[in-house]
């Protein structure tokens, strides 16, 4: 027998194999065959199994939307590497805007309040721009690249594997089918009996190449609580990824804060103002301050009568703090937000600033940052 001929009738075989499978579960489909069913753990494990992809797979995409929120950038990202090369690299979002402030500073000259402000605040969305580049490149190495092997790899293996248990299935059910034809022919006097003894001995053949398929698929699947420890494991490097990032950005902008709170009464100077007038310091609470200006007086006399009566008089009083704030040096007291404190004010004392206690430790507080209880 030549090649060719070996080929020809491995193709017919392999045909004849497919058309036996398409007719059973086209009958299966109909109700017309029966079908062997899966025992009952194999198929939690497939369902567990394809949940598990699902999920994985709108996490993963979400995740991508999250770190990198314009489109086309993930599309060319994604071009990039499947052709093995390293992306350009470009300024991001608060990169670009930081570069737009600093030569925004620098044409209204850095000697001015607005410009040294610009500048400052530039420098700051270049550090947080920065910070959003090791989150992206984190999250990609401990979280994202983890999730894809996943679906690219030990998932394909299971469909892989699951696709070969289908046409094992098939194969037996289908031997099934021609056995009971046979018995059937044999009660008829229409067949010799050893085509049934060819039909059961087919039969066996086909059960335990399903069983063996059936135990390997099983042992692939029952991988998949490890996936989930993995995965876990991989979650919470992205959640202290995420920390680290938010972290990095609310220090970036405290001290900004703090930067810009303690700007000169030149900020007025540039608006052909008196520079006289005292400066508030740009903190949310004296930005709310500001706004609530608006509300009827009534309330800011008593809102001010109250601090007011507490500084004139030796007594002490209880506050509940509206916002964190972090003390700028020994002589002040951090704060936490809805916390309570005893608050009371000592002889020489800045207006604006109240002694606070929280159990052994006591420091300077300002009164932007309390309300005070009954």
């Amino acid at each position: 027998m030549n090649i060719m001929d070996f080929n020809v009738k491995k193709l017919a075989a392999d045909a004849g194999t497919f058309l036996s499978r398409a007719v059973q579960f086209t009958e299966e489909k109909l109700g017309q065959a029966e079908k062997t069913e899966l025992d009952a753990h194999l198929e939690n494990l497939l369902s567990k199994a394809e949940c598990t992809k699902l999920w994985t797979e709108k996490i993963m995409k979400q995740t991508e939307v999250l770190l990198q929120p314009n489109p086309n950038a993930r599309i060319e990202e994604f071009v990039y590497e499947k052709l093995d090369r390293k992306a350009p690299s470009r300024l991001n979002n608060p990169e670009l805007l930081g570069q737009y402030m600093i030569d925004a500073g620098n044409e209204f000259g850095p000697g001015t309040a607005y410009g040294n402000a610009l500048i400052k605040c530039g420098e700051t969305q270049r550090r947080i721009g920065t910070a959003d580049r090791e989150l992206i490149q984190t999250s990609a190495i401990n979280f994202l690249t983890p999730l894809r092997n996943f679906i690219e790899g030990d998932y394909k293996t299971i469909t892989k594997e699951r696709k070969l248990l289908q046409n094992k299935r098939l194969d037996l059910d289908a031997a099934k089918t021609r056995l009971k034809k046979a018995k059937v022919a044999e009660a008829r006097a229409a067949i010799w009996a050893e085509e049934v003894t060819k039909s059961e001995q087919e039969v066996r053949i086909t059960q335990s190449e399903f069983d063996r398929q059936a135990e390997i698929t099983r042992l692939l699947l029952e991988g998949i609580s490890s996936t989930h420890a993995h995965h876990l494991r991989c979650l919470n490097d992205f959640v202290e990824a995420q920390m680290t990032y938010y972290a990095q950005c609310y220090q970036y902008m405290l001290d900004l804060q703090k930067q810009l709170g303690s700007f000169p009464s030149t900020f007025l100077s540039n608006n052909n103002q008196s520079s006289s007038i005292p400066v508030q310091n740009v903190s949310a609470p004296s930005v709310l301050a500001s706004a609530s200006a608006s509300l009827p007086s009534v309330t800011n006399s008593i809102v001010t009568s109250g601090f007011s009566e507490l500084k004139s008089s030796s007594g002490s009083r209880k506050a509940r703090v509206l916002y964190d704030y972090d003390a700028a040096n020994s002589s002040e007291l951090s704060l936490l937000a809805d916390e309570v404190i005893t608050v009371y004010s000592i002889p020489g004392m800045d207006s604006d600033w109240l002694m606070g206690e929280r159990g052994n430790q006591k420091g300077k507080v300002p009164i932007t940052y309390l309300e005070l209880l009954n």
